[in-house]
C-alpha cells in the first residue's frame, strides 16, 4: 500500500466524562490521485460506533499486530515517515553533483563539512552531520573499491570530472572520510558509551576504509600544487584559504598516523601543532567562501541503513566550530605530555586534571588517552604494568622494601624466603593489577560514567584489600617482621605493638581515594539537594579525615624503617632519594586530606547555620524522609567494612549539631575554613615534583587556585552570617540574609558548592 492509498480521519474529539462524541466540521475531500481508488468518507460511522464503546475500552483485530500499529502512527508523519512528501516534493535530491563549482563555493562547502565534522565529534551520528552532504554521497555510493572510483563522477573521463574545483573539493573529501574513519576505529576500539559519548554506526557506509591513506595524502598534495598553479586564474587569499583547508586534511591523516606509535610526544606533536598553526588562517578566511545549502540535504538519510526516522541536520555554527576545534587541537598537543613517564602519582594526577578540565576533552581525545595508557597491556608503548604498580607501591607504602627486590626473581629455590616473597608478590599483582588500571580507565570516561564507575570499583577494592591482608600475614613470616608501636599527630598512641600490613594499607588509601572522589563528583554532578549539602560535606570530612589518619600510620612504618636502616649504616644516598620521594608523597597527602576535611567542616557547618535561620528549607517530600534519603546516598558505601558506614543517628546527630548555637557553628566555621586557606596556599607554592604533577603542573595549580577561591568566598559567606546573627535579636536574622546556592558550573571550584550570602537591603 503506498502513501497516497491510506488515509486517516482527524479531528475527532472524545469526552469520556460526558459520553459525548462530536465530530468537527467534516474534513475537505482527499486528493485523488488514481482512478482505481475510491475514498469513502467514514467519520459519521466511525462516531455512531464509538459511542457504543466504554471509557477504556480498547477494540483490537486480532490479526493487526503492534508493528503495523505503530507503523500505521508513523505513516503521513513528517517527523516519523522518511516517505513523506509534500506537495510537488520529488522522493530523491535532485542536486546535480556534477555543475561547476566556484572557488568560493568550493570553500563555502568546505566550511559546511568542518561544522558537520565536528557536530560529529560532539556525538551526533553521521546521518545527521557528514551523510547529509551530497558530495560525500556521491563519493561513497555505490562504495567505491580503489582510489579511482572514490569521485563524484564515477567516469574519470568526464569533462565534469577533469574540472579543477572538482580535484579539490575531491581530495578534501577523501581526506576528510579517511580521518572520519581511523577516528572511528579508534573510538570503537576502546571504552566508550555508545549515544552518550559518541555515535559510531557508518550505516553501511565504507568511509574508504579499503583505500590506503598514503593515496589519499598524495591527493591531497596533488590538489595543493593544482591551487598553487591556478593563483593567476583566482584570487591570492582564495588561493591561499583552500591550500589551508586541503592542509589541515593532510596533518590530520599524519596525527593520526604518528599516534599509533607512542613514540615522544615531541615528534607526535608535530601535526597538531601544524594543524593548530592553520586553524587561524582558515577562520579569517571564511568569510571568503560562499555557502551551498543545497548540497547539504535531509533527504539522503532515506539510503542509508537506519531504522530511525528523518532526522534535521545539525546546524553548528562556524564560531562553535572555531572553538571546539581549537581546544581539539590543544588538548591532542596536551595530551601527548603523557607518554613523558615519570613516576605512577605523576601519571595519575596528569589523567585526573586532564579529565576534570571543563569542558571536558571530546571522546575522540580520550580514547587517544586510553590507546596511549592501555594499548596491548603496554603502559604508554614501553612500560609494564608491573613496573607501574611497584613504582606506586614504592612511592605510597614500600619504599626501599624487600618486597619489590628485584633479586627476588632470581631465586629458584623454594625454601629460600626470598622466593616466596616473589611468588606472594606476584600473586597480589595479578590480583590488584586490574583494580588499579580500572582507576586510569575510569577517569577517561565522561563525569556521570566516572562516578558510576566508581561506585562498583569500590567493592571490588574492598576485595583487593581483604586478599592483600592475607598476603601481608604470608610476608610477615617471610620477612621475619616484628611488630612496633607508631604514633601519630591525628590520633592517640596505640600501646599495643601492630604489623605495619603495607599491601593492604596501600589498597585501603586506593580505596578512601575512591570513596572521596565519589562524594565529590556527586557535588560537580549535582546529585544532592541544597538540603542535603551539609550532610555530604560532613561524610566528606569524614572520610577525608579518616584518610589523613591512614596516611599518618604509612607515614610512622616508613619513618621507621628510615631510621632503622640510617641506625645500620645501611642507608645509601639511592635508598635515602626513595626515602625522601615516599616522604613527600605521604606529606602531599596529608595535607591534600587536611585541607580537604577543614573546607568540608566548615560548610558543613554554614549549611548547618543557614538552615537553622531557614535561609534553606527541604523541598516538600511527601514520599521520603530523611532516614530514606540517607540509605540512598550512601547506599554505595553500604557493602564496605572499612571505613564503617556511620549510622543515620550519628550522621543526623552531627549533620544538626544541636549542642552547639549557631554562633559557636559559625565561630568553628571560620577556625576550619582558616586552617583550610593556609592549607591551600601552602599547596599552590609547591613544585611539581613536590606534588606529583609533572606534566600536569599547570592544571593542578589552576585547579588549587580555585579552590582556595572556593576558601575565600566561604570565608566571607560565614562572617556575613556570623554578623547577622551578632546582631540580631531571636530568629529575625534569617529574614535579613539572602541565600543563593549556586550551580556547580558557577561556583570557583566544582567540588565546593559555597553560597552566595548577601544582605537584604
Amino acid at each position: 500500500m503506498s502513501h497516497h492509498d491510506f488515509h486517516v480521519s482527524k479531528g475527532l474529539s472524545i469526552n469520556h466524562s460526558s459520553h459525548d462524541y462530536a465530530a468537527p466540521d467534516e474534513p475537505p475531500p482527499p486528493m485523488i490521485s488514481s482512478e482505481g481508488v475510491v475514498a469513502i468518507d467514514i467519520t459519521r460511522k466511525f462516531v455512531e460506533a464509538a459511542k457504543t464503546l466504554e471509557p477504556g475500552e480498547l477494540v483490537k483485530d486480532g490479526y493487526f499486530t503492534l508493528f503495523e500499529s505503530v507503523g500505521a502512527l508513523e505513516i503521513m508523519d513528517p517527523k516519523m515517515d522518511s516517505g513523506c512528501l509534500a506537495p510537488g516534493e520529488s522522493l530523491d535530491d535532485d542536486y546535480d553533483v556534477a555543475r561547476p563549482l566556484l572557488p568560493s563555493e568550493v570553500m563555502g562547502i568546505i566550511d559546511q563539512l568542518l561544522c558537520l565534522e565536528m557536530a560529529w565529534h560532539l556525538g551526533y551520528p553521521l546521518s545527521q552531520t557528514l551523510l547529509t552532504n551530497v558530495y560525500i554521497e556521491a563519493i561513497l555510493n555505490p562504495a567505491p573499491g580503489n582510489l579511482q572510483e572514490a569521485h563524484f563522477i564515477r567516469d574519470p573521463e568526464s569533462e565534469a570530472a577533469q574540472d579543477s574545483m572538482f580535484t579539490v573539493l575531491r581530495a578534501y573529501c577523501l581526506g576528510l572520510l579517511k580521518s572520519c574513519w581511523y577516528v572511528n576505529e579508534r573510538i570503537k576500539f576502546e571504552h566508550y558509551y555508545e549515544e552518550e559519548d559518541f555515535v559510531t554506526n557508518t550505516y553501511h557506509r565504507s568511509l574508504l576504509d579499503n583505500i590506503d591513506r598514503d593515496e589519499i595524502r598524495d591527493e591531497i598534495m596533488s590538489a595543493r600544487r593544482l591551487v598553487h598553479s591556478l593563483r593567476p586564474k583566482i584570487m591570492d587569499d582564495v588561493a591561499d584559504a583552500l591550500s589551508f583547508r586541503l592542509e589541515l586534511r593532510a596533518a590530520f591523516l599524519r596525527a593520526i598516523e604518528l599516534s599509533e606509535l607512542r613514540s615522544s610526544p615531541e615528534s607526535l606533536s608535530l601535526p597538531w601543532s601544524q594543524m593548530k598553526a592553520v586553524w587561524e588562517p582558515i577562520n579569517k578566511s571564511r568569510h571568503l567562501g560562499t555557502p551551498v545549502p543545497e548540497a547539504f540535504s535531509t533527504k539522503l538519510q532515506r539510503r542509508l541503513a537506519s531504522t530511525m526516522p528523518p532526522r534535521p541536520i545539525v546546524q553548528l555554527s562556524f564560531e562553535e566550530t572555531y572553538e571546539h576545534f581549537k581546544k581539539l587541537f590543544v588538548d591532542a598537543i596536551d595530551v601527548l605530555k603523557v607518554l613523558n613517564y615519570v613516576d605512577s602519582q605523576s601519571l595519575l594526577n596528569f589523567v585526573l586534571t586532564f579529565q576534570a578540565q571543563k569542558p571536558q576533552p571530546l571522546v575522540y581525545i580520550r580514547t587517544l588517552l586510553q590507546n596511549f595508557l592501555f594499548k596491548d597491556m603496554v603502559i604508554l608503548g614501553h612500560l609494564s604494568i608491573r613496573h607501574v604498580i611497584d613504582d606506586d607501591l614504592s612511592i605510597v607504602v614500600l619504599p626501599c622494601s624487600r618486597h619489590l627486590d628485584p633479586a627476588n626473581d632470581d631465586v629458584e629455590v623454594p625454601h629460600d624466603a626470598r622466593f616466596a616473597i616473589a611468588h606472594q608478590m606476584e600473586l597480589f599483582r595479578q590480583r590488584a593489577a586490574q583494580s588499579y588500571l580500572d582507576i586510569f580507565r575510569a577517569f577517561c570516561q565522561n563525569r556521570c560514567r566516572v562516578r558510576r564507575t566508581l561506585c562498583h570499583s569500590i567493592q571490588d577494592w574492598e576485595t583487593v584489600q581483604l586478599d592483600a591482608e592475607e598476603i601481608d600475614q604470608l610476608l610477615q613470616v617471610q620477612l621475619d617482621e616484628q611488630p612496633i608501636c607508631y604514633s601519630t599527630t591525628l590520633s592517640p598512641p596505640d600501646p599495643n605493638p601492630t604489623y605495619s600490613l603495607p599491601l593492604s594499607s596501600w589498597a585501603y588509601l586506593y580505596k578512601l581515594r575512591l570513596m572521596e572522589w565519589i562524594v565529590q563528583l556527586g557535588f560537580e554532578l549535582e546529585t544532592y539537594q541544597p538540603d542535603e549539602l551539609p550532610g555530604m560535606y560532613w561524610y566528606l570530612s569524614f572520610l577525608a579525615k579518616t584518610r589523613a589518619q591512614h596516611a599518618e600510620r604509612i607515614k610512622g612504618f616508613a619513618s621507621y624503617r628510615y631510621n632503622e636502616l640510617r641506625f645500620h649504616g645501611a642507608l645509601t644516598p639511592a635508598l635515602e632519594a626513595q626515602f625522601n620521594r615516599s616522604a613527600s608523597y605521604l606529606r602531599l597527602t596529608i595535607l591534600d586530606a587536611a585541607v580537604t576535611w577543614e573546607l568540608s567542616d566548615a560548610l558543613t557547618r554554614l549549611y548547618v547555620a543557614l538552615a537553622r535561620l531557614r535561609c534553606i528549607t527541604p523541598p516538600p517530600r511527601p514520599y521520603s524522609s530523611d532516614e530514606l534519603r540517607y540509605d540512598i546516598r550512601m547506599k554505595p558505601f553500604s557493602l564496605i567494612q572499612l571505613p564503617e558506614l556511620p549510622s543515620y543517628e550519628a550522621f543526623r546527630r552531627e549533620t544538626e549539631q544541636a549542642d552547639k548555637s549557631t554562633a559557636e557553628l559559625l565561630d568553628a566555621a571560620q577556625r576550619s575554613v582558616g586552617g583550610a586557606r593556609r592549607g591551600y596556599e601552602r599547596l599552590s607554592k609547591m613544585t611539581e615534583k613536590e606534588v606529583f604533577t609533572v606534566g600536569a603542573h599547570e592544571r593542578w595549580v589552576k585547579g588549587t587556585k580555585s579552590c582556595l577561591r572556593s576558601v575565600i568566598a566561604a570565608s566571607i559567606a560565614i562572617a556575613t552570617v556570623g554578623k547577622i546573627v551578632g546582631e540580631g535579636d531571636g530568629g529575625d536574622a534569617g529574614g535579613r540574609l539572602v541565600v543563593e546556592v549556586p550551580r556547580a558550573e558557577a561556583c570557583y571550584h566544582d567540588w565546593w558548592i559555597v553560597p552566595k550570602v548577601t544582605e537584604r537591603k
